[in-house]
């Protein structure tokens, strides 16, 4: 199979259509039509189910997209591998990393990798942890930030490990605590982040497993807005405590959360048993310096 029908297959999955597809590609969406039906002529089934401008999965196509993304990673993996092999002497090292904490835990390390590598080009994606992961097994990305636990399928080193707090607004009756569960707070509404970040999954699990669903006031991926919507009442939100510590707000009571199940343990992730360039270990390098200082 063709790469290039199997990059524009997945492309085609990931944006929904074929003319979204064309545009991430560069290329036309009669190009990027062609490509998808010569690879359904080569599988001989229908991949995509077309519904009006929009594309749905097919049974087969489920096994295709998946095989496909594989395929695709390992092909990089090939060509990061040969090219080492070739001696380039100009890296590139592809990092995503959440935007929840990166600012503190990751712009030092950046500091230091630029002032020991200044010929690597870093290329840096910024998304919550889960749509991180989905870029990582598809091998767009070869290392990213993610909180713990993480998938089978992915190696981790550790970054950071921090209790979270609840941020209740001063008046709530909870507010003078020194600790609270979970459990505490089932009538209280939440201020969550924006659906993709792995916080908002650790907590909600973590509630499920105490018997209870909460209701959702608000979600943003602005954690500025997060600490002002809770000090104005609307309801509990959560952080690392080192994060709040470094934006107090007089509206805002934090209250550590004693929930094993719901702690904020930062990682470096990549695709277990993946081929890593000489420029991502020179990053994990760093990392575990840092971690073995802190």
């Amino acid at each position: 199979m063709d790469f290039r029908v199997l990059r524009a297959f997945v492309e085609v999955v990931r944006q929904g259509g074929f003319s979204s597809a064309g545009k991430a590609l560069f290329t036309t969406q009669s190009a990027v039509s062609k490509a998808v039906r010569q690879l359904e002529d080569e599988a001989g089934v229908a991949l995509l189910d077309r519904i009006g401008h929009r594309v749905a999965l097919t049974a087969a196509g489920e096994i295709v997209y998946r095989r496909a993304l594989k395929l695709l990673a390992d092909r990089d993996d090939l060509i990061a591998e040969l090219g080492e092999v070739r001696g380039l002497k100009r890296g590139e090292l592809r990092l995503g990393l959440p935007p929840i904490g990166s600012s503190t835990l990751y712009a030092p390390l950046f500091a230091i990798y630029r002032q020991r590598f200044p010929g690597v080009d870093v290329r840096l994606v910024e998304y919550g942890s889960d749509r991180l992961e989905e870029l990582l097994r598809a091998g767009e990305i070869e290392l990213a930030g993610s909180l713990l636990p993480v998938a089978e399928d992915f190696e981790w080193r550790a970054v950071r490990r921090e209790p979270l707090s609840a941020l209740l607004p001063a008046a709530h009756p909870l507010a003078g605590r020194p600790s609270l569960h979970l459990l505490d707070l089932k009538d209280t509404p939440f201020v969550l982040f924006e659906r993709g970040f792995a916080l908002n999954r650790i907590l909600l699990d973590a509630c499920r497993a105490s018997g209870f669903e909460p209701q959702v006031a608000a979600r943003s991926s602005q954690i500025d807005f997060i600490v002002e919507l809770a000090a104005l009442g609307l309801g509990a939100a959560f952080l690392p405590e080192f994060m709040f510590a470094q934006r107090p707000h007089p509206g805002v009571a934090p209250v550590r959360l004693d929930e094993p199940r719901a702690r904020w343990d930062m990682a470096m992730v990549w695709r277990r048993g993946a081929y890593l360039s000489h420029a991502a270990r020179a990053w994990l390098a760093i990392v575990d310096e840092a971690h073995a200082q802190a």
